[in-house]
């Protein structure tokens, strides 16, 4: 497994890999890697010839007020767990190589990077188009992966490269879960015993709305209104019911939703999130699909 620290080297050994006929699959984090991390991993290895983990913890992502140094960084665990799922490279560039002095680029990504997570971190979007075109430049890739928990942030790279005609394939993975359905987050390192049991009312909140959907209800306050109650123990950031492809707010759910919650426990901000169709399209014939909201 090769280890590349500069931009230079890293698109060295895409061109080689492009040069040779490989697809190339990638996988953008910020280390501390856990299961979530590792199914992305996985269908990068089994959908690529060869695949790329990168690690950088993104400061232009970060407020001021944040966790930037807080951060978990687990570099040795990290390393281990992508060589036995058969990563083949890991780019780590530095800070410093990213965003040399004088660097004054950014990308923004409109109308998806309005509301849900925008409305407590607005400088987040702009941070994660930017790093991830960054990366995009550098790695090459032919397809990248990201988890369905960041679901605003997956519609938002998948506009970006479209509109900026990358030639990459936005892949959106499941949420992976713990056993106890809290959603994985590199942040639930920071949770105590205590912060954790409370966490708990995202998911399950969750839960209890997708069986009232199941069931019919088609009110989005009604449905938002459930959530908001089950979380009533934690700091509420959003409850949102939102169309899933252009994440405008929704007063009925008539097509595909993201339904999306972000909530303060402890010292750590969690999200989670649902999607779901309406029976009423899924078995309509006349009815027009809905794209997804990433790949």
């Amino acid at each position: 497994m090769k280890i590349l620290k500069t931009k230079e080297a890293m698109r060295a050994w895409s061109f080689a890999q492009k040069a040779a006929g490989k697809s190339i699959g990638f996988v953008p984090t910020m280390g501390a890697l856990h299961e979530g991390h590792a199914s992305l991993m996985r269908a990068s290895v089994a959908g690529n010839d060869v695949s790329v983990l990168s690690i950088f913890v993104n400061p232009t992502q970060f407020a001021p007020h944040e966790d930037y140094g807080q951060y978990p960084r687990t570099w040795d665990t990290d390393l281990a767990m992508a060589e036995e799922i058969g990563i083949d490279a890991i780019y780590a560039p530095e800070a410093g190589s990213i965003y040399p002095e004088g660097y004054a680029t950014y990308v923004n990504v409109e109308g998806l990077s309005v509301g849900l997570c925008s409305g407590t971190r607005p400088h987040f979007f702009r941070g994660v188009a930017t790093v991830v075109t960054k990366l995009f430049n550098a790695v090459l890739p032919d397809r990248a992966y990201f988890g369905q928990k960041d679901a605003q942030q997956c519609a938002i790279i998948t506009r970006m490269a479209q509109d900026l005609d990358s030639g990459v394939e936005v892949v959106e993975m499941p949420i992976v879960r713990e056993a106890d359905g809290l959603a994985m987050s590199s942040r639930n390192r920071y949770l105590s015993d205590a912060d954790r049991a409370q966490a708990l009312c995202l998911s399950q909140s969750l839960a209890a709305a997708q069986a009232a959907l199941d069931a019919g209800e088609r009110d989005a306050e009604v449905v938002k209104a459930l959530v908001r109650d089950g979380m009533a123990a934690v700091e509420i950031d959003y409850v949102e019911l939102v169309d899933a492809a252009t994440m405008a707010p929704l007063d009925t759910i008539d097509r595909r939703i993201l339904l999306a919650v972000a909530a303060q426990v402890g010292p750590a901000r969690l999200i989670d999130n649902l999607k779901f169709v309406p029976s009423e399209i899924t078995q309509g014939a006349s009815a027009p699909a809905e794209a997804e909201a990433c790949c």
